[in-house]
């Protein structure tokens, strides 16, 4: 009896550890059976930190940039000699003439030839395309007058690819700015200027434009640096910036990052002809200006003074006894100007117009610019170590034009003045004295001075005798000073040199 228990007993345990094995086997397949397939970690994702993007300012400022292109009457060159085939003249032959029928027969073209020609030369072909964008809702728009410059035709490309006529309000070369005029139903987006005081070397810009004819491209930099004179004109002031600009971003705009135009692209510099990283953009103060005179009258007045300037450099300070290097100075007033009818004369340095501080020539060219014509001005100039305020009616600003004249000088006695590497002699007219010779290695030499340039003062007196040097010299070493200026005269032109003390 206990021997069939203790069987049972045992089958029973038997029993339930195989129902348990039972158990875990169909767990462990069903476990098998879920990670059957690959297990994948997350994708990697990096939080990067908050980047600034200019898609907003772009998506807003798009639609008032515009392409530009130009077309102009070229005439063919079979046309501007007259007929390439028989003798001069043959079309005024009677029409009897059977020379005349030969020609128009085998050589010239027939009836409807002529006709045909002169529509196809009537018709404007492509010139140049650039860049603008409108600064009014009724179709204002500006570009550069490079780009518009001998167009007869305008065609302006908006952002959503219409293509509308304009014609064109008016140009300013001096500044390189043109103004045309949309005309078509609805209203135009339109951007506004910064205010440039604000503008800062470091600030981000966007340039929106037409490179290479592409259409609404748009590149990001920075302001590289402001106040750039490139030689464009007497009023460069350009701001430099580093956004990619190439051949077709002429006339766009340069935005910050409100949406507002701080300049517009003009120019770059390109040893290889692509872009390098330097542009430069005509402030936005000018082109609000000028336009608005462009859109009011067509053209743009300026006030004028009537004056040769030049920098101050340290040397000319030292040799007057200047503080500062600020200022312009005077190297001639020109006969009839307002400067002239003032009393301006050579050898003035003019510190400011109006109150307003006058640090270089760019800069008082542009203020007297700013001013306009026919209004008064006061003047604050230093004469002979003195400060003095001089009123000036201001004229217009009249065309681009340069007198040219000779000086022809027969050297008589030639003296040499060797302590400033110089050989002089008089003039034949008894103004001033004419350079004969300059010794090579001279201070005179390095700063330009000329065989024939005139000498006609020295620290503001006028000369007529070597004696006359050499008396300024000793007066400038008695009061401490290290260089003394010259006034010269070259082909009608009046600058000042400032030359060192007892230095070959």
């Amino acid at each position: 009896m206990s021997t069939s228990k203790t069987s049972l007993s045992r089958k029973t345990r038997l029993l339930a550890a195989a129902a348990s094995i039972a158990i875990a086997g169909s767990i462990g397949v069903g476990a098998l059976a879920t990670v059957s397939g690959p297990v994948l970690a997350d994708a990697v994702r990096v939080q990067a930190p908050q980047a600034p993007s200019f898609a907003d300012v772009v998506e807003k400022v798009s639609p008032a940039v515009v392409s530009v292109q130009v077309k102009a009457k070229i005439e063919a060159a079979a046309n501007r000699g007259g007929s390439q085939f028989g003798p001069r003249g043959w079309e005024d032959l009677p029409d009897s003439n059977p020379m005349k029928r030969f020609f128009r027969e085998f050589g010239g073209p027939d009836q409807d030839g002529p006709r045909r020609q002169s529509r196809r030369n009537q018709e404007p072909r492509p010139v140049a395309q650039g860049s603008g964008f409108f600064i009014s809702e009724d179709g204002y728009l500006v570009t550069n007058n490079h780009v518009v410059d001998g167009g007869s035709s305008f065609t302006v490309v908006t952002d959503d690819g219409r293509e509308l006529d304009a014609k064109l309000i008016g140009t300013d070369p001096r500044t390189d700015l043109a103004v045309l005029k949309v005309d078509a139903d609805g209203k135009f987006t339109y951007v506004d200027f910064a205010d440039e005081a604000k503008v800062r070397v470091g600030d981000w810009v966007v340039a929106v434009g037409n490179p290479f004819g592409l259409g609404g491209t748009v590149t990001a930099g920075i302001v590289s640096a402001r106040g750039r004179d490139i030689g464009a004109g007497p009023y460069d002031d350009f701001l430099q910036i580093d956004a990619a600009v190439n051949r077709g971003n002429s006339g766009g705009p340069a935005f910050d990052l409100n949406g507002q135009v701080v300049g517009v692209n003009t120019a770059i510099f390109s040893p290889s002809g692509g872009n390098v990283g330097i542009a430069f953009a005509i402030p936005a103060s000018t082109v609000n200006q000028v336009a608005k005179q462009l859109i009011s009258t067509g053209n743009v007045e300026r006030g004028w003074l009537g004056v040769q300037i030049q920098p101050v450099t340290a040397e000319i300070a030292e040799s007057l006894g200047l503080k500062s290097e600020k200022g312009a100075l005077v190297s001639s007033a020109q006969d009839g100007s307002p400067a002239e009818k003032a009393g301006l004369t050579a050898g003035d340095i003019i510190t400011a117009v109006d109150g307003k501080e006058v640090a270089s020539p760019k800069e008082l060219a542009r203020l007297i610019a700013g001013v306009g014509p026919n209004k008064a001005v006061d003047v604050t100039i230093q004469r002979s170590g003195e400060t003095k305020s001089v009123k000036v009616d201001l004229g217009e600003m009249p065309g681009v034009e340069k007198a040219a004249a000779n000086q022809d000088a027969a050297p008589s006695e030639a003296t040499s003045l060797a302590d400033l590497g110089l050989t002089v002699t008089r003039s034949d007219d008894g103004k001033g004295l004419v350079v004969t010779d300059v010794d090579p290695d001279s201070a005179a030499a390095e700063r330009g001075i000329q065989a024939g340039d005139v000498i006609t003062a020295v620290n503001s007196q006028e000369v007529k005798r070597s004696s006359d040097i050499s008396s300024a010299l000793s007066s400038a070493e008695k009061a401490g000073r290290k260089a003394v200026l010259f006034q010269i005269s070259r082909d009608d032109t009046n600058r000042f040199v400032a030359l060192p003390v007892n230095q070959g």
